[in-house]
């Protein structure tokens, strides 16, 4: 866990906050110039401000000030990391992980407008710790009086004020400093960021998403998902029952066995929230993963957390994706490239060579759907592979429209499953599920 800071939550506040960053990069900026040209070199402007301490020093401020400033940065980090310089694209990928918390004052001030005066006479226990920080808001453990182990979902002050005005302050940031490529085209992934943090900072359209999640999953054993506490949720608060499982990612030395069923049960899950459902968690995290072993007498339960990055997928979409990934399992590059401008990877407009290297790039992804019998995540070097080729792609041919942020969220979900199957060293048998269950 990061340490306390306050959030900044009036807008002149969070404005001061990315002046003093601009001030600092150029303050450095000038001082490394000038130290290379003491030494006789002739720097580049891109040089002088993409060094490791301004790096470090963007991150530190995005992620104190939380909130739409700290998505931007995940985001960048997330969809266009390949381009970017490494030093820059190894600390904003510090984002993904905790914020800094907030202190306890704060904390207190949140739930007092949320519950009122008086709130904490509700609770045997209300740890101001967190359990974890993250762009919106914090998670607390308490116990009620009645005896009900919760987790509070606490926002951040300011953060639904700002989320407009941080973007585009961010935005003018990077590009004042020229901390992206040229080439890249970030106006649809800012535009993105603000619609989703609109959403995600609306803790009872959270509550609902969850609570349909859970109607979608019924009485399946494998899975479990908080439950919502009405009474105690509001736009700012969520309250839900506890799931102390532990993190999924410590399984990796249990049985092989069980690492595989769990990949193929989340593997399964992804492919009904995509292709069935329409409703898809599309952050995947490994934190947002957990498991709760077995009593001997029923299987351990994988536990679901966190659905504010939860989308819906209108039907047209997830026939697209699911022909997508039926035309990479048959291997027939034709219908890949049909299946990937229907999903909205490619435009009419897009070179030859552009068009080649995404289907190239897709028939790499999928993989998996190809291989006989089981595929051995943990002996892949897929993603290594599939990161390369995107970036090569790029720096090739200077083309820098992203994908639509729908599919770029898509990308989020099954490149996530990737990293966590690789990490459980788990053995799937992918053809046989998509064949099970979107053929």
């Amino acid at each position: 866990m990061a340490p306390e800071r306050p959030v900044p939550a009036s807008r002149l506040e969070r404005l001061m906050h990315l002046g003093r960053l601009a001030g600092g990069i150029a303050g450095a900026a000038l001082g490394e110039g000038a130290r290379q040209l003491a030494q006789g070199r002739r720097p580049s402007l891109g040089d002088l401000l993409l060094t490791p301490a301004n790096a470090h020093r963007l991150a530190e401020r995005l992620s104190e000030m939380r909130g739409a400033a700290m998505k931007v940065g995940q985001l960048l980090s997330m969809e266009a990391g390949e381009v970017l310089q490494p030093e820059l694209s190894r600390v904003l990928d510090r984002l993904r992980g905790d914020a800094h918390a907030m202190p306890l004052g704060q904390v207190a001030q949140v739930l007092t407008r949320a519950w009122g005066t008086g709130w904490e006479r509700r609770f045997k226990r209300f740890s101001f710790t967190p359990l974890a920080a993250a762009s919106i808001g914090q998670v607390h453990e308490a116990i009620t009086r009645d005896g009900q182990h919760l987790a509070i979902k606490v926002q951040y002050p300011g953060v639904r004020r700002s989320i407009d005005s941080d973007v585009d302050n961010v935005a003018s940031l990077l590009n004042l400093f020229r901390l992206v490529p040229q080439e890249i085209d970030l106006q649809p992934l800012l535009t993105e960021a603000k619609r989703q943090l609109h959403q995600e900072a609306d803790y009872l359209r959270e509550a609902a998403l969850l609570s349909r999640f859970a109607g979608h999953l019924g009485d399946d054993p494998q899975f479990e998902v908080p439950r919502v506490l009405p009474d105690l949720t509001t736009p700012e608060v969520l309250a839900m029952t506890f799931l102390g499982g532990r993190p999924i990612e410590t399984l990796k030395e249990a049985p092989s066995a069980q690492r595989n069923r769990i990949a193929t049960a989340l593997l399964d899950l992804a492919l009904r929230e995509v292709t069935q459902w329409g409703l898809v968690q599309t952050d995947p995290n490994f934190a947002n993963y957990r498991y709760a072993d077995g009593d001997g007498q029923t299987q351990g339960r994988i536990q679901l957390l966190d659905f504010g990055a939860a989308r819906d997928y209108p039907l047209a979409a997830r026939e697209a994706f699911r022909d997508l990934l039926l035309a990479g399992m048959a291997g027939d590059l034709g219908t890949v490239e049909r299946a990937a401008v229907a999903v909205g990877y490619l435009a009419p407009e897009d070179p030859l060579a552009y068009r080649r290297g995404i289907v190239e790039l897709v028939y790499a992804a999928t993989e998996p759907a190809r291989a006989p019998g089981g595929y051995h995540f943990g002996r892949s070097d897929l993603a290594r592979r599939v990161a390369e080729k995107a970036m090569d792609l790029r720096l090739k041919e200077r083309f820098g429209r992203l994908p639509p942020p729908a599919v770029l969220f898509l990308h989020r979900k099954l490149g996530g499953l990737y990293l966590l199957f690789s990490h459980l060293r788990a053995e799937v048998r992918v053809a046989e599920r998509l064949s099970s269950l979107i053929t």
